[in-house]
C-alpha cells in the first residue's frame, strides 16, 4: 500500500503567512503540520509516499527531504496547478501503479492517526473508504449522504443546500478502481476534477464505497482560527522538558517544554507551552497554549494562545493573544494604548504597537 499526500494549493485562507511559506509547513507545537500526517502514515506501516507539490515545491523538498528521517521514502509529484484532488490522483498514476493507496491532505490534522482505518481497509478492500465528521458549516466541505443502513449514496462538493452535516475529512483510501473513475469525470464548475465526483462515479457504477464517521478530533488547518485550535490540542499532550536555562527569578508552571539553548530570565511561563531552541524570554509572561519557535525574543511583553514563528520578536508589548506571527517579524510598541492586540502577520513584517 502507498500514500499520496497533497501539498500543493495556495493557502489563501492563511495569508499573509502563505505569501512566503507553504501552508503545510506552518508549525503546530513547533512542528510543521505536514509532518503529523507523514508520521501517521509511517505509523500505519506505509513507507512509499508520493507528495504532490505545486508552487512551494522547493520549500516542501527542503523540509521533508527523502523522508528517511520520518521512516518513509518520498517521491515528489509536480502538479502544474491546483486542479482538484482527482487531478492529483490522475497525475500520480505512474507512481501509484496498481497498488491500493491512502490519499491524505497535507494540511489536515487527525488526533489518533489513521492506523485503524488503514488496517480495516486492508482487511476488507472496498473500492473506496472515506472518513466523515459532523460539522456546523457543511457548505464549506465535500458532503456525504448516507442511507438508513449507513451506506454512501451520494456525494457533493461544497453544496449550497447540503443533504447532511457529514463532511469529508481529508483522508481517503482507494483500490486501483479509482483510476478509471478519475479518467471518466469532467471538470466541475470550479474548473477542478473533484474527488467527490470520482467517488460518485464509483457509487453509480455499483462499486463498494464505504464510510466511517469519526467523533474524534479533526481539523483542516487552512485558517488562523483552526491553526490556533490545533496548536492548543497538541500542546495539551506536551510533556514538560527543560533543556534550556531558567534563572531563579523565573517561574515555570505546568507542562512547559524549553528547548536547548533557550534562555528564560525574570519571566513567568504557564503551560502548556513550548519555547524553541535559542529563544530568549526576558521580563515576560508566556501564557497557556503558546508555541514560540526557535531564535525568537519575547521581552517585556505578555503573550498567550498564540504561535510565533522562527526569528521573530515581541518586545515591549503589553498583551498579545490569539495571534499567528510569521517568521522574522518585529512587534514593538507604538504611541497608542489598546488593551489587547490580535495579530496575523506575514514573514518579515515590522509592526509597531502601543504598550
Amino acid at each position: 500500500m502507498k500514500a499520496l499526500v497533497l501539498s500543493g494549493g495556495a493557502g489563501t485562507r492563511l495569508r499573509p503567512i502563505t505569501h512566503t511559506s507553504a501552508k503545510q509547513l506552518v508549525p503546530v507545537a513547533n512542528k510543521p503540520v505536514l509532518f503529523y500526517g507523514l508520521e501517521a502514515i509511517a505509523d500505519a506501516g506505509i513507507t512509499e509516499v508520493g507528495i504532490v507539490v505545486g508552487d512551494t515545491a522547493e520549500e516542501i523538498r527542503e523540509a521533508v527531504g527523502d523522508g528517511s528521517a520520518l521512516g518513509i521514502r518520498v517521491t515528489y509529484l509536480p502538479q502544474e496547478a491546483p486542479l482538484g484532488l482527482a487531478h492529483a490522483v490522475l497525475i500520480s498514476r505512474d507512481f501509484l501503479g496498481d497498488d491500493d493507496f491512502v490519499m491524505y491532505l497535507g494540511d489536515n490534522f487527525i488526533v489518533g492517526g489513521i492506523t485503524p482505518l488503514v488496517d480495516a481497509f486492508r482487511a476488507e478492500r472496498p473500492e473506496a473508504q472515506i472518513l466523515l465528521t459532523r460539522v456546523p458549516n457543511p457548505t464549506s466541505f465535500g458532503v456525504a449522504e448516507l442511507d438508513a443502513a449507513g451506506a454512501v449514496v451520494g456525494l457533493e462538493e461544497k453544496p449550497a443546500k447540503p443533504k447532511s452535516d457529514l463532511a469529508l475529512v481529508g483522508v481517503y483510501l482507494f483500490t486501483p478502481a479509482v483510476h478509471e473513475a478519475v479518467r471518466a469525470i469532467e471538470p466541475s464548475a470550479r474548473g477542478e476534477l473533484e474527488i467527490t465526483h470520482a467517488m460518485q462515479w464509483l457509487i453509480d457504477a455499483d462499486r463498494d464505497v464505504r464510510s466511517t464517521v469519526i467523533s474524534g478530533y479533526w481539523k483542516d488547518t487552512g485558517n488562523v482560527t483552526d491553526m490556533l485550535e490545533v496548536n492548543r490540542s497538541v500542546l495539551e499532550t506536551v510533556e514538560p522538558l527543560d533543556r534550556g536555562t531558567v534563572d531563579d527569578a523565573s517561574e515555570i508552571i505546568g507542562r512547559v517544554r524549553i528547548e536547548p539553548g533557550a534562555h528564560v530570565t525574570n519571566s513567568r511561563i504557564v503551560g502548556p507551552a513550548i519555547i524553541g531552541a535559542g529563544t530568549v524570554v526576558s521580563d515576560a509572561y508566556v501564557g497557556p497554549f503558546t508555541s514560540v519557535s526557535e531564535d525568537c525574543r519575547i521581552e517585556d511583553s505578555e503573550i498567550e494562545y498564540s504561535i510565533v514563528l522562527r526569528g521573530s520578536s515581541v518586545i515591549g508589548v503589553r498583551r498579545v493573544e490569539a495571534s499567528l506571527i510569521g517568521r522574522d517579524v518585529e512587534v514593538t510598541p507604538a504611541p497608542r494604548n489598546p488593551s489587547a492586540h490580535r495579530l496575523v502577520l506575514g514573514d518579515h513584517s515590522k509592526v509597531q504597537i502601543s504598550s
